[in-house]
């Protein structure tokens, strides 16, 4: 049987996927998977030490894979990744714009610089890799935009206005994206509830932090859950866009 031209582009075997806050979380998670799967993958994030081991762990089980530093806040640290990954695999096909950071507090906190950081990181770094990479998918005539939100994004509560604000924000422009980029570039929101993960490290306010430590430890998923979920957008024929994945531990409100 022969197959059709969007049943032959399903799949991730051989996508070269760039993948931003790919040193921990999710990030790392849907590397392994992706990279397992036989995707070939570009990595970026802060911490180079742990890009250069996880790199590494691919490495050794026959994965394709190159990283460099990246500081989302920084468009041309986006744009050098994307031109590693296309200069290394010939192009990309996928961009997880993954990086965020969550630093929430009450608004009488008055935490300025904070909430500076999650509007450069959780947005700014959204619309860095949309200009580094949309030429590229216009050029090859296929692409897939994977952005992760929040739940955050669609309801907000006390501490985390200006957080949830940069998820609303990144789910509007990707829904401006979709409705923009026609019938050749995918685009994918993944907004997951509470995920174990070191998120709670950068929440400034210490009540705060010790509120979220405790829910993440009683219900957290893992975040392998949300890898599966992009693998999932992934891997589908190229006429079908997975335009939004919810996904939240079955105990949280």
């Amino acid at each position: 049987m022969r197959l059709s031209q969007n049943e032959t582009l399903a799949g991730i075997k051989d996508k070269v996927v760039v993948i931003t806050g790919a040193s921990s979380g999710i990030g790392e998670a849907t590397a392994l998977l992706l990279a397992e799967r036989g995707a070939k993958v570009a990595l970026g994030a802060r911490r180079h030490d742990r890009l250069a081991a996880l790199a590494a762990r691919i490495a050794e089980v026959g994965g394709e894979v190159v990283y460099a530093s990246t500081d989302v806040r920084r468009r041309e640290d986006v744009t050098k990744l994307i031109h590693l990954a296309c200069e290394r695999f010939g192009t990309i096909d996928v961009l997880v714009s993954n990086a965020g950071v969550m630093p929430v507090s009450p608004l009488d906190d008055l935490r300025v610089e904070d909430w500076e950081d999650m509007i450069d990181v959780n947005m700014k770094g959204v619309l860095y890799g949309i200009a580094g990479a949309l030429p590229v998918f216009r050029k090859m005539g296929s692409g897939h935009f994977v952005h992760i939100a929040s739940t955050a994004g669609h309801k907000t509560v006390p501490n985390q206005s200006v957080y949830s604000a940069t998820k609303f924000g990144v789910r509007a422009i990707s829904e401006g994206l979709r409705q923009e980029a026609g019938d050749q570039v995918r685009v994918t929101i993944i907004s997951p509830g509470i995920i174990r993960t070191n998120f709670a490290e950068g929440v400034t306010n210490l009540e705060v932090r010790a509120r979220l430590e405790e829910i993440r430890d009683k219900f957290a998923l893992p975040p392998e859950s949300i890898a599966r979920a992009i693998a999932y957008a992934i891997e589908q024929p190229a006429d079908v866009d997975v335009n939004e994945i919810v996904i939240r531990p079955t105990a949280q409100a």
